[in-house]
């Protein structure tokens, strides 16, 4: 019998390395849940710092950085998370309080995070956590981080200051320019434009990436507060926290796509900033299948969207408040 379980726990292990998991950061519970993109069964749960309010996977995909926030009190650590969910360390940040976005540098031995309570982008060793720069943003609350396609240049979104910053990563230099009021998510798109969801205008703008210079402003209705792109670059997925929807946009034409309907018809939805909603907040779309997932914080699950009905197959459990959505794709030996 124990030859037999042993042997039955290795080939859950190989089914989980071959399908890839999904990265939940649960506000609320401290938690990060990893589930199966097979079926959304929960593999793992690993406690994070207070309130984990962002993920990124590192190139390889043996590593997720998970930034701490904080409640009341702020945070000023990343908790780092390997393949074994025994192998969880703390990056200590020091001074530099209230890390949001975060991303990894290409070659994967440097991260990029930003901290609203120093005003700063940082750059650190991944290996170590070690601050390698500290580069000023300015106020305005500096929220969230993106890469242009080359990992040279870094876009932060400012979320008072309704702008966006372009940071040079060689030499430091930034160049601000106004996005819209309460600009928050932030991603570059496959053609090299920077997209900024403005929540409190109920638009997105789309930048030049090198002026920063609006290219065209879109409609998306609700508190648009995440954008993010289909893994073929054909469509920009943008949650709309008020609404409870995903406005889907053509990303070549600007044109709207779909609206999806999140929340679900009568159904309680727990108390959230916006009072008892759905509260929709991170989004990332599958490289691998035709879906998306969408956190619905107020739900305490993920919305499975089907990318060719455009429409919600599925959900899935998570703990308390998610929020960040990441994937940590198959183990490759």
């Amino acid at each position: 019998m124990g030859r037999t379980l042993v042997l039955a726990f290795a080939l859950l292990a190989a089914m989980t390395a071959a399908a890839g998991e999904l990265l939940v950061g649960n506000k609320s519970a401290d938690t990060v849940w990893r589930l199966s993109l097979e079926d959304g069964a929960r593999h793992a749960e690993i406690a994070t710092g207070a309130a984990p309010h962002e993920i990124a996977v590192a190139p390889d995909g043996r590593t997720a950085v998970v930034t701490n926030y904080g409640h009341q009190a702020p945070g000023n650590s990343l908790t780092v998370i390997g393949r074994d969910a025994a192998q969880v360390r703390t990056f200590d940040l020091g001074t530099h309080a209230r890390p949001h976005g975060v991303r990894y540098m290409p070659d994967g031995r440097r991260l990029l995070v930003t901290t609203e309570g120093s005003g700063s982008l940082l750059m650190l060793d991944a290996a170590t956590g070690a601050v390698e720069r500290a580069i000023d943003i300015g106020d305005g609350v500096g929220h969230m981080v993106a890469l242009s396609r080359g990992g040279d240049v870094a876009y932060v979104s400012k979320i008072r200051a309704g702008s966006v910053v372009r940071i040079d990563l060689a030499t430091g230099e930034t160049l601000e320019r106004p996005a819209g009021a309460g600009a928050e998510g932030i991603e570059v798109a496959p053609d090299g434009s920077v997209w900024v969801t403005n929540r409190e205008a109920d638009t997105v703008t789309v930048h030049d990436p090198h002026s920063l210079a609006i290219r065209a402003t879109l409609e998306s209705a609700g508190f648009p507060i995440r954008v993010a792109f289909t893994a073929d670059g054909r469509h920009a997925l943008v949650t709309n926290a008020r609404a409870a929807t995903l406005s889907v946009f053509d990303v070549a034409s600007h044109g709207p796509v779909a609206t999806v309907a999140l929340a679900e018809a009568g159904r309680d939805y727990r108390q959230t900033l916006l009072g008892e909603a759905a509260l929709p907040i991170g989004v990332i779309a599958d490289p691998r299948r035709p879906r998306v997932y969408v956190a619905i914080s107020g739900g305490n699950e993920v919305a499975v969207v089907d990318t060719a009905r455009w429409d919600v197959v599925d959900r899935w459990s998570t703990g308390n408040e998610p929020d960040a959505l990441a994937i940590m794709p198959p183990a490759v030996d």
